[in-house]
């Protein structure tokens, strides 16, 4: 009874197999109706370098709500200019690729571990994600806690590398200044010594035309 019941799937593989042979074939080739053209796709971020790169969800806070809500599960990345050097925090939603958080990572900005979880972080941005500079509070959310604290490591030098920048050019500025200062002051006393020169050299001018005017008056 196996071997009958069998039999009519054995022969619908046969047939298929041979239909599958015809097709194969006959060497027809189909050509598309329609002929799609590679587009490059630019995401603005080719002329940096990925400083750091993990999948995680983030949250903004809504004042007026007075709740979390979230941004967007995806990548985020620390990004690095090539010309400026600046760096900023750049997150796009897995799939739309959307942007949920871009802003520079300045001076002075610090990231905390959120109260009561290990896997999530919070920080102060002036974000750019919608089109327009505005204050968020931001938490994010990973997978591991080797994740968390592997970002917040990163968002810290970032942060520390920039007040050092800032440091820096606050003092080369503050050489110039002097340096110019030194270099003005440096020619108002040659000025000065060249007008002190003058004065004795118009003296001895003025002492030896008295002298010859003195010699030219007749005796009597």
């Amino acid at each position: 009874m196996a071997s009958i019941s069998n039999e009519p799937e054995r022969e619908h593989r046969d047939e298929e197999e041979s239909g599958a042979n015809e097709d194969e074939d006959t060497g027809a080739q189909v050509a598309p109706i329609v002929r799609l053209e590679e587009v490059a796709v630019t995401t603005g971020e080719e002329d940096e370098d990925t400083l750091l790169d993990l999948k995680s969800k983030l949250y903004r806070f809504d004042k007026d709500g007075s709740q979390w809500k979230e941004r967007g599960a995806g990548t985020v990345k620390f990004l690095k200019h090539r010309d400026s050097g600046k760096i900023r925090l750049v997150m796009r939603q897995s799939k739309t690729l959307k942007i949920c958080a871009n802003h520079l990572v300045r001076s002075g900005m610090s990231v905390q571990e959120h109260a009561g979880n290990d896997k999530s972080c919070v920080w102060h941005a002036r974000d750019f994600s919608d089109g327009e500079l505005k204050d968020e509070l931001f938490c994010i959310r990973f997978a591991s806690v080797e994740n968390c604290k592997a970002f917040m490591q990163k968002f810290k030098e970032v942060a520390e590398s920039e007040e050092e920048k800032e440091e820096s050019k606050d003092a080369s500025d503050t050489a110039g200044l002097l340096e110019k200062l030194t270099v003005e002051e440096k020619e108002t006393e040659e000025k000065a010594v060249e007008k002190t020169e003058g004065k004795e050299e118009n003296k001895k001018s003025e002492a030896v035309e008295d002298k010859k005017t003195e010699e030219s008056v007749p005796s009597t």
